[in-house]
């Protein structure tokens, strides 16, 4: 049931899916096109024909491309899979599971089991009645399953309203959310979990590994957006760095054509009196007028560099002011 629903998740992005895992891969092909969907690869051209020799070929291309991963498939051949050996099948497909989705799980240079269990050692660890050991009894009651979608979703499940003795409201509980909420279809059945002295570690492996790539995903995402939100940011204050500078250079530029030709004249009545108004007007320049200009020019050039600093540290071209405004520093 585990590996069917898994299969099934992944085939369904390609519009398919399996009823009978030993039946339906027979033939290769949609053994060929889970490999493709899992690992966004293109696999070799499938034969179409239904004699046994083109199951055994497609089926054959499929192991061909786990084996170029680096997988050893030990005892498993294409002619066990066309014949529907269901041991021989059922070991391919966690072959499979193994390969793409638990080898990549990567938590402080650990193999791929350990890395996974120390996740969820982690992730739970805040969490009454939970002490994840292993894949197998540690998750029997349901806690740990509800603990790690509670710790990445708590909008998901009340934690605190759940009880140790109701392991089967708690695995429904998870198995519900994950379904609704976390597109994680169901993989297990409750009762099996419950009923079981030992529950296979290769199933709870299997969905667990899904939660992972689930709240990894979107803990990625996360960041994505958030390392997108600040490059925004930046480039929204850059803008209005630049904007405020075509303002403060107008707004200079316009004080200096009004004040050029004022300075440049030299006309007076030629009368004491009007020496002095001359005089007296130009000292007014100098203490009133000048000063708050000559700041105005100074905070020009300190946006210029400070903006041509910002857009370098960003890996942005350099600004070019408009034509005429270009500050002298």
């Amino acid at each position: 049931q585990t590996f069917t629903a898994w299969c099934n998740s992944h085939l369904r992005k390609a519009g398919t899916g399996i009823d009978n895992i030993e039946e339906d891969f027979r033939n290769g092909l949609k053994l060929m096109l889970l490999l493709e969907v899992i690992s966004g690869e293109t696999l070799p051209k499938p034969d179409r024909g239904k004699m046994r020799f083109h199951k055994i070929a497609n089926v054959n291309k499929a192991l061909d491309f786990i084996a170029s991963k680096g997988v050893k498939l030990v005892s498993i051949g294409a002619e066990e899979i066309v014949d529907g050996n269901l041991k021989m099948t059922l070991g391919m497909i966690w072959t499979i599971i193994l390969r793409f989705a638990i080898q990549d799980i990567s938590v402080e240079e650990m193999t791929a089991k350990e890395g996974l269990l120390l996740w969820c050692q982690r992730k739970t660890a805040p969490y009454k009645n939970v002490n994840v050991q292993n894949f197998h009894l540690s998750f029997k009651d349901g806690l740990a399953f509800c603990a790690l979608i509670h710790r990445h979703r708590p909008d998901l499940i009340d934690y605190h309203k759940l009880s140790k003795d109701n392991p089967l409201e708690n695995l429904n509980t998870a198995f519900d959310v994950a379904e609704k909420y976390l597109d994680i279809p169901r993989m297990l059945d409750p009762d099996d979990l419950i009923n079981t002295p030992k529950p296979d570690e290769r199933a709870i492996m299997t969905y667990v590994s899904c939660y992972y790539h689930a709240f990894q995903g979107a803990q990625q995402a996360e960041t994505a957006a958030n390392r997108i939100c600040k490059v925004l940011k930046v480039n929204q204050e850059n803008e209005r760095l630049m904007e405020e500078y075509e303002r403060l250079a107008s707004d200079l530029l316009e004080w200096i054509r009004r004040t050029m030709p004022w300075l440049a004249s030299r006309q007076t009545d030629n009368s004491l009196a009007g020496v002095q108004k001359k005089l007296e007007e130009y000292r007014t320049y100098r203490r009133k007028h000048k000063p708050p200009r000559v700041e105005q020019k100074a905070k020009l050039e300190t946006n210029f560099n400070t903006l041509q600093t910002k857009l370098r540290l960003s890996n942005r071209p350099a600004y070019m002011p408009t034509e005429g405004k270009m500050v002298s520093v």
